[in-house]
């Protein structure tokens, strides 16, 4: 299980951060840059998607709603648990980091990347990574609010207003100007994609360059982070046998039963961190931090997943599982004519 590049680099931004983090003038100048770089990456988000794409895709409602609830619902509640953990295992404002990583949306590039890779259903994958991002721009932080109430110490209505400025008003505007420049985006699509990495490890960068300052990293010890990856695996563990067998008790094929737990188990860093930033102001680097873990573990697992998945024999694919989308598209289509 190869450890994925871009947590190097993002592990790198966190000593940087260390090391030379910005002070004054140099972090507000981070500090408005990163804004900027998000609203760009969510920008970038919305001229990506293909509104018909994702028109389409509402007619798999049943796999969708199913992701949704994974994500915003038995998530949070696994998080709410784990509050039993302390002080055993975690301490409060690691605790607080982990069940914020709980209310996150899910990911989009690597749930496409590992549904494919599996032989799954990948347009479920896009519109259920796209709907997941979307929702979370409302969902997190109401869900910050009532979960982690005073904790998230930036939360107010001005707080939610920013992240709607911030997220999905830029994601909006995407969509409308679709029409102009989607034909550029999806041919650069390989040099914007370093855009999005570069808004991932600015935003790192100006919220540990913060939680140095503030002095929030002499609260963390070796031992509580080694709790912190212990419960996280057994996190993301339970998430993979829920979304699994539970698309399984809920009557979906093979295909969409991939789709489902690539979307369902996991959360997405780009869509947290300017959330906690926003949140949680100086603590936001703590905050962040069980995100990061839990993003990387779900990258190596889930690589491991996918190309067990790819070995799959084709006869148990082509047999009961694929009636099922079959059905489906038939009635579908019996009803648009």
């Amino acid at each position: 299980m190869p450890i994925d590049p871009y947590i190097t680099l993002l592990l790198g931004t966190v000593g940087v951060a260390a090391l030379l983090p910005a002070r004054g003038a140099g972090a507000d100048v981070a500090s408005g840059a990163s804004t900027a770089a998000i609203a760009f990456l969510f920008f970038l988000y919305g001229a990506r998607l293909s509104t018909r794409e994702a028109l389409d895709g509402l007619k798999h409602w049943r796999l969708h709603v199913t992701v949704l609830a994974c994500t915003f619902v038995v998530f949070p509640l696994l998080g709410l648990a784990s509050r039993g953990l302390v002080p055993v295992f975690l301490d409060d404002p690691l605790y607080q980091g982990l069940l914020f990583c709980t209310l996150v949306p899910s990911t989009i590039q690597s749930s496409i990347a590992f549904t494919s890779i599996a032989r799954g259903n990948v347009p479920a994958a896009i519109c259920a990574g796209s709907f997941s991002s979307l929702a979370g721009i409302v969902l997190t932080p109401l869900l910050a609010a009532a979960l982690l109430g005073g904790s998230a110490g930036g939360f107010s209505g001005d707080s939610v207003l920013k992240i709607v400025l911030q997220l999905l008003v830029p994601f909006l505007a995407g969509q409308f100007t679709r029409r102009w420049i989607g034909g550029f985006v999806a041919r650069h699509r390989k040099a914007l994609g370093l855009v999005d990495r570069g808004s991932i490890l600015l935003v790192v960068y100006t919220a540990f360059s913060e939680g140095m300052v503030q002095g929030v990293w002499g609260q963390v010890s070796p031992g509580r982070l080694g709790g912190l990856l212990v419960v996280e695996a057994v996190l993301l563990a339970v998430m993979l046998a829920l979304t699994w067998y539970g698309a399984k008790g809920l009557g979906f094929g093979r295909e969409d039963r991939i789709a489902i737990q690539f979307a369902g188990s996991k959360k997405s860093l780009a869509a947290g961190l300017p959330m906690a930033s926003v949140l949680f102001g100086a603590h936001a680097s703590l905050a962040v931090l069980p995100l990061m873990l839990f993003h990387q573990m779900q990258l190596m697992v889930c690589a491991v997943i996918a190309k067990r998945r790819s070995k799959d024999p084709l006869p148990e694919v082509t047999a009961e599982d694929r009636a099922a989308p079959s059905r489906t598209e038939a009635g579908t289509a019996t009803r648009s004519g």
